[in-house]
């Protein structure tokens, strides 16, 4: 299908694009890798008057370690995580997770920012980031703020990210290279994931659950990680990981499979981690 008619603008620094969400407000969307505006603009299910396209802003690509933290360009490309020699040694979970996204093609034109922004719960990197305890680093003409990524999302697609903000930065606590899972389960290698489970151990020891495709947004396991921290086994803290979820029915599942199938999927990913 053919998309509505729209303006296309290609700023050439963060403070263009930031003067172009001012000006057009809700009229204005912006294009990082593409991968999930555009379809749904063929569609129709989205027909914004201005696509701002920061796809190509240098400024928002690079990795680096700051402190406690790597900090992450929301303009990084999944490819550049993947083969990041500071996030394999740094933050290993993330760099894994990016690994299990699409296919080349996806990971050379996918940026972690745009994954964050779209908010998909059936996507792999808001899920990791949520187990990491992520921050999202958020500027518009106002200044800049920065979001727990455990208070950035309201519902399905939804954030608190304001339609003049954009996000430029993510923070990831350095939990180096070790305890740390993911286990994923799909019917193709390239599908959405129909439940996954992210799993890393914080730098205060605690063991952090996040779960893909078992609510309306990014869901942590708190029920296992309450467990965990109580002393419980595996076994026993894998089995409450389905506890305030609300998996949604497909074709792909009901939401009965998927509460099934997130307690096995925790259970190897907390044992994988623990080894």
């Amino acid at each position: 299908m053919i998309p509505v008619g729209f303006d296309y603008r290609r700023p050439d620094s963060i403070d263009a694009a930031l003067a172009l969400l001012a000006e057009h407000g809700d009229d204005a969307t912006v294009l990082a890798g593409g991968h999930s505006l555009l379809p749904v603009m063929k569609l129709r299910l989205a027909a914004p008057e201005v696509v701002i396209d920061i796809g190509r802003l240098a400024e928002l690509n690079y990795i680096r370690v700051d402190g406690d933290e790597v900090a992450i360009g929301a303009g990084t490309r999944y490819r550049d995580i993947v083969v990041s020699d500071v996030l394999a040694k740094e933050c290993a979970l993330l760099q894994a997770v990016t690994r299990t996204v699409g296919d080349p093609q996806v990971r050379h034109r996918g940026t972690l920012g745009g994954a964050l922004a779209h908010g998909d719960p059936a996507g792999d990197l808001p899920a990791a980031i949520l187990a990491l305890e992520g921050t999202i680093v958020l500027r518009s003409p106002r200044g800049e703020r920065k979001v727990p990524i455990t208070e950035f999302y309201t519902g399905i697609f939804s954030s608190v990210k304001e339609p003049d903000e954009l996000i430029v930065e993510i923070r990831v606590p350095r939990t180096g290279s070790t305890g740390w899972a993911y286990e994923k389960f799909t019917r193709r290698s390239n599908d959405w994931a129909i439940v996954a489970v992210a799993v890393v151990t914080a730098p205060d020891g605690a063991r952090r659950i996040g779960l893909v495709n078992m609510g309306s947004t990014p869901l942590r396991a708190k029920a296992t990680e309450a467990a965990l921290a109580e002393g419980r086994s595996i076994e026993e803290a894998a089995a409450l990981a389905a506890e305030g979820t609300e998996p949604p029915a497909d074709n792909a599942g009901t939401p009965e499979y998927r509460r099934h199938l997130v307690t096995v999927l925790t259970r190897r990913a907390l044992q994988t981690a623990a080894g």
